[in-house]
């Protein structure tokens, strides 16, 4: 199923999506830098050279994706607020537009909550990101935000075929 998209206030966006597989493997996808690299890559020609998660709360994270055309990057970074292995984290985001540029601000951040629960090996992601303002939450869905979240999900399914 793909990615069902609501903005349930004038601040968020919720993004709920489900995958054949048990929530552990959902939660790794997530939290092992070695795996988010694999998948969390939005269009294809990009590669993420950057992915530092130290998966604690008052841990840092710092993603950086890089363009195969031209080289131009871009990123976010920020901090753990909850971590509860294996269905709840939240962290704040912090955009990093490095050559980029965009419309989404730098200097607020939005606060990203994963929650993740499992029916009968299939397991339900509920994504809520609330930003700073709807200025702010606008200028982030102008960027095709959820398209790219879908595509990472689409190579996440992907692998989790291949691990069955």
């Amino acid at each position: 199923m793909p990615i069902e998209v609501t903005q349930p206030s004038d601040r968020e966006v919720r993004v709920t999506r489900t995958f054949n597989a048990p929530r552990q493997l959902v939660w790794n996808a997530h939290t092992k830098p070695a795996l988010v690299q694999k998948w969390q890559l939005g269009p294809p020609g990009w590669d993420m050279p950057v992915c530092d998660m130290d998966v604690r709360v008052g841990g840092a994270y710092k993603w950086r994706w890089k363009s195969q055309q031209d080289g131009k990057q871009f990123g976010f970074h920020g901090t753990f607020i909850e971590v509860n292995e294996p269905s709840k984290l939240v962290h704040e985001e912090y955009y990093d537009p490095g050559d980029i540029g965009g419309t989404m601000p730098v200097s607020e951040p939005c606060i990203v909550t994963l929650e993740l629960s499992e029916q009968s090996g299939v397991t339900t992601l509920v994504c809520t990101m609330k930003f700073a303002s709807k200025e702010m939450r606008d200028g982030a869905v102008s960027t095709g935000m959820t398209d790219g979240m879908e595509m990472g999900y689409e190579r996440l399914d992907e692998m989790f075929l291949k691990a069955a």
